[in-house]
């Protein structure tokens, strides 16, 4: 202690695993607010102001696809954002996500409808919705690594790794608790006219807590490490980190990505695609769809850290192996009960689906933590991880449409979820299990192998 200034010794002790996991999961949890809030209301708003056509299934597939657009920009941000915070740092780049995403989700609150401003009004909707992906790209990667890298020395890291990945249920069920009061304790014209606007404002407020407890970390000691490495080796700090991921760690990547078809698919199904079918499909009232998700995405956010708990006893493989069979499974009672329209088993198909996503989401933070090694992690989890959103997420709301619009039956979209756990079990078994693996000594491994590659 002696050997520390003052301004370290007062940094120190914010550098507990409950402050940064705290740090962590309120940025999360306001950038997945900010996010699903958008979808939420794509299914409830957005497709009768910004998108009005004389056929409601039209305007439902427009604004979705805006949805979807979110998605397109995520691989961006994370290849932005990631080399960012492989450069200069895990905590500089959250801030920037988290402003920017802000930013975008305050500023759709003042969009004036398409009766207003024609065409402007959906062209300035999609541009916001694109920033809000960029942001989000560089969010989830960072925000894991920032507990990973503390944990590196702890049994308990898929635990404290799970905490940032209950922002994104925690964040769904903010959404659309926020959504569901204004829509309940107003008329639908007014609902429409303004009460959802009240939702989107409230992210300036959350965005300024949010920024709070994420300036109040420290850098992670790993990456100073790996930054005191690089600049004592010029030749190496000199390389792009992207450059470097994609040559080294291609593999880790399609096991990381293959790995979240099923779990990203399956969400949007279960948290998004839930509200269209009830409203659209099965003609119910609103309430229903969103109760349902709200009460589904309570149990996940409870069921999370502990469902982590088992994942650091029993390892990653055989928790991410497990959802993704249930993904298999459970695709086809998730509909059959939805099409009871009794409101309890809408409820249950949702806690069903949520509880699959909770199981992955226990463990699939540390899981692609071990997977990279420090100087390309931020970018390696961020382009894995949005790589599988573009692919499986966004597209997701959209095929499960496509196929009800061809097939008639909510089971033919409990086929495409199989498909999507078919290529998550594959994905995971081409893994070793990483459970006792410490993030340090990923470093040790790559410079002796460097250092091997330099000899010959």
């Amino acid at each position: 202690m002696s050997n520390l200034t003052r301004q370290e010794a007062g940094l120190r002790k914010h550098t507990s695993l409950p402050a940064v996991a705290a740090s962590s999961l309120a940025g999360t949890t306001v950038e997945w607010y900010d996010f699903f809030l958008y979808g939420t209301a794509a299914a409830l708003v957005f497709n009768k102001l910004y998108f009005p056509t004389a056929d409601p299934f039209v305007s439902t597939m427009l604004a979705l696809g805006t949805f979807a657009a979110g998605f397109v920009a995520r691989p961006l941000g994370a290849l932005v954002l990631g080399h960012l915070g492989d450069r200069h740092g895990r905590k500089s780049t959250l801030v920037a996500s988290l402003l920017l995403m802000g930013v975008a989700t305050a500023l759709i609150a003042f969009i004036p409808p398409y009766a207003v401003i024609g065409m402007a009004a959906p062209l300035i909707l999609l541009l916001l919705r694109l920033i809000q992906g960029f942001a989000l790209g560089g969010e989830w990667g960072g925000a894991v690594l920032l507990v990973s890298e503390y944990s590196d020395n702890s049994s308990k890291r898929a635990f404290w790794a799970s905490w940032p990945n209950v922002g994104p249920p925690l964040g769904n069920l903010m959404a659309a608790g926020v959504l569901a009061v204004m829509s309940a304790v107003m008329p639908q014209s007014e609902f429409l006219a303004w009460g959802w606007r009240i939702a989107f404002g409230l992210s300036a407020l959350l965005v300024i807590i949010g920024l709070v407890l994420r300036l109040y970390v420290q850098e992670t000691p790993l990456f100073q490490a790996a930054q005191a490495k690089a600049d004592a080796d010029h030749a190496k700090s000199a390389k792009l980190p992207l450059a470097l991921l994609f040559r080294r760690n291609w593999r880790e990547i399609l096991i990381a990505a293959g790995s979240r078809m099923g779990e990203n698919a399956g969400f949007y199904i279960y948290s998004l695609f839930i509200i269209t079918y009830v409203t659209e499909i099965l003609k119910l009232d609103r309430q229903t769809g969103l109760n349902a998700v709200m009460i589904g995405q309570g149990v996940a956010v409870v069921a999370i850290p502990l469902m982590a708990i088992f994942a650091d006893r029993i390892g990653r493989k055989p928790m991410m192996i497990g959802a993704s069979v249930a993904t298999v499974v459970w695709g086809f009672a998730f509909f059959a009960l939805l099409d009871t329209r009794q409101p309890v088993m809408i409820v249950l198909a949702a806690v069903g689906g949520l509880l699959i996503f909770a199981a992955y989401s226990s463990v699939i933070g540390a899981f692609f933590s071990e997977l990279f090694p420090t100087d390309v992690r931020y970018s390696g989890t961020s382009v894995a991880y949005n790589a599988a959103s573009l692919i499986a997420g966004s597209l997701s709301p959209i095929i499960a449409l496509a196929l009800y619009q061809a097939f008639g039956t909510g089971q033919a979209i409990a086929i495409y979820l199989v498909a999507m756990g078919v290529i998550s079990i594959i994905s995971v078994a081409c893994a070793k299990e990483t459970r006792d693996i410490r993030l340090s000594d990923l470093d040790v491994v790559r410079t002796v192998t460097e250092s091997r590659e330099a000899v010959k």
